[in-house]
């Protein structure tokens, strides 16, 4: 395809389609013929642009406007810290900004077009004349985010062959769509001309699953730690999807498992992806890990190898680069990433085990954090977990773990036998070293703005909407 404008138009499916956001909602084929950048559309072509709006609705129309169109489009999620978003606008050469006036503003950018309140007819030449470039920004937890350069043909690589033969679908995610995870499914619905529920950073989950059930979602995705939260809601029991899906954290057996027994009817896979590697693969049996077999037959052209216990993926859906101040390639001589997921083969499976940078080092030997709170997370009152380290005088470091239970508060005699419960089954199942020497029950875990548990301590950073010390350039206004 061309252009996602261009595969929006030959879709043929367009009259009844919709993305539902948050506080409105606009028509496919509103897309394709209309424009909520009005005449100003123009001056953005060949232009290397940031999009820098707050709603996820208005997001995803301003990337269906500038493909094709911009010379690059820069995908700002909500999270942005405004101390990073000069170095952002450096590193991707922004010439332009898209913005809905609520969010501040890059100095020096010369070319700021606000994003109109409605679609109006668009009257002049839309037909894409170049490739885009696609860049999205990782989600660490300290320092500015990386850049990593994509393009449409790399970002669908996973999604052509399946969308061709695809029925009616309706498609939600827990994930803001700037991300690559809710990216993905973004691109699964338009590419394929269905309807789309957009999911809110300033929405409580009851909230979001009450517009899945007004929006008839079919397929649905998000991290286990969006779904751990959303089947402690009274909504989960509400919704009644056809295909459940997960990815961006390891999806242990005990999260397969409930989601099978929350949604018996419901098709459940799992997927391992990243914003550099792409779609690697998707698992659909229910169970944890992949099968080895997956290194010799490659799923939808991606190659897997195994090199000291780390994943490496090499396939047309890795990312071209990063923009910016990154000292490493995204790819090796071969065309691999290495994506730093370590696994280890039992039986003829693969198990995912751990990061490679979040080993713990008890006494000179490793723990993953992982694997400890899989053993917890087994434990039927156990909503989540995470296991962290904790300096010890004599070892240097000691696991320890933060627990949710999936029950209301309870009585200190209870808390103590579940504690003795989970400190039990971690003996029976862990290695000496790799127990916990102490359990704290906590009401709740911290979690990223992609959904994923936070194992790092970080200052908090509140989203580059919140904050009104960043210089705004005269022309913006």
């Amino acid at each position: 395809m061309s252009s996602l404008w261009t595969a929006l138009e030959n879709t043929g499916r367009l009259a009844n389609q919709r993305l539902h956001g948050h506080t409105g909602e606009v028509a496919l084929g509103t897309l394709v013929h209309g424009s909520w950048l009005g005449g100003r559309l123009p001056e953005l072509r060949d232009r290397s642009v940031l999009i820098l709006v707050r709603d996820q609705l208005a997001a995803a129309t301003a990337i269906v406007e500038l493909d094709g169109i911009a010379r690059r489009m820069v995908l700002c999620p909500p999270d942005l810290a405004s101390e990073h978003l000069p170095y952002v606008a450096a590193a991707a050469e922004a010439e332009a900004v898209v913005h809905d006036r609520g969010a501040p503003l890059p100095a020096g950018i010369g070319c700021c077009v606000p994003f109109g309140p409605e679609a109006v007819p668009f009257n002049g030449e839309r037909v894409p004349q170049r490739r885009t470039e696609w860049v999205l920004l990782t989600s660490g937890t300290t320092g500015p985010p990386k850049l990593v350069l994509h393009s449409l043909a790399s970002l669908t690589g996973a999604i052509r062959a399946e969308t061709a033969a695809a029925g009616s679908r309706i498609w939600s995610t827990f994930y803001d769509i700037r991300r690559y995870g809710g990216l993905q499914i973004l691109l699964r619905a338009l590419v394929g001309g269905n309807s789309m529920v957009l999911s809110d950073a300033n929405e409580a989950v009851d909230e979001f699953l009450h517009r899945v059930v007004a929006g008839s979602v079919t397929h649905i995705s998000g991290t286990p730690t969006h779904w751990r939260r959303a089947l402690m809601s009274q909504g989960a029991r509400r919704i009644n999807p056809r295909y459940v899906r997960l990815s961006g954290e390891i999806a242990d057996q005990e999260i397969l498992d409930w989601l099978a027994a929350e949604y018996p009817r419901a098709d459940r896979a799992h997927a391992f992806a990243s914003t550099e590697a792409g779609v690697a693969f998707t698992v659909a049996d229910g169970r944890a890990g992949f099968p080895a077999g997956l290194l010799h037959q490659p799923e939808s052209g991606a190659e897997l190898k195994i090199v000291a216990g780390s994943l490496r993926i090499r396939s047309n859906r890795v990312a071209e680069r990063y923009l910016g101040n990154v000292e490493r390639r995204i790819a090796d001589e071969e065309g691999f990433v290495d994506t730093g997921d370590l696994v280890e083969r039992r039986g003829e499976r693969y198990i995912f085990i751990g990061r490679r940078d979040g080993i713990i080092n008890v006494g000179g030997m490793k723990v993953h954090p992982e694997e400890v709170e899989a053993v917890i997370n087994r434990h039927p009152e156990v909503q989540q977990s995470l296991a962290r380290a904790r300096r010890n005088a004599v070892v240097g470091a000691v696991v320890v773990a933060d627990v949710v239970l999936r029950s209301a508060p309870r009585a200190a005699a209870d808390d103590t036998t579940v504690k003795a419960e989970i400190l039990d089954a971690c003996r029976r199942s862990l290695a000496p070293h790799k127990v916990p020497a102490s359990l704290r029950l906590v009401p709740s875990l911290a979690v990223g703005p992609a959904g994923k548990l936070i194992r790092r301590a970080a200052p908090a950073e509140p989203p580059f909407r919140m904050k009104a010390n960043v210089n705004v350039d005269a022309t913006c206004e």
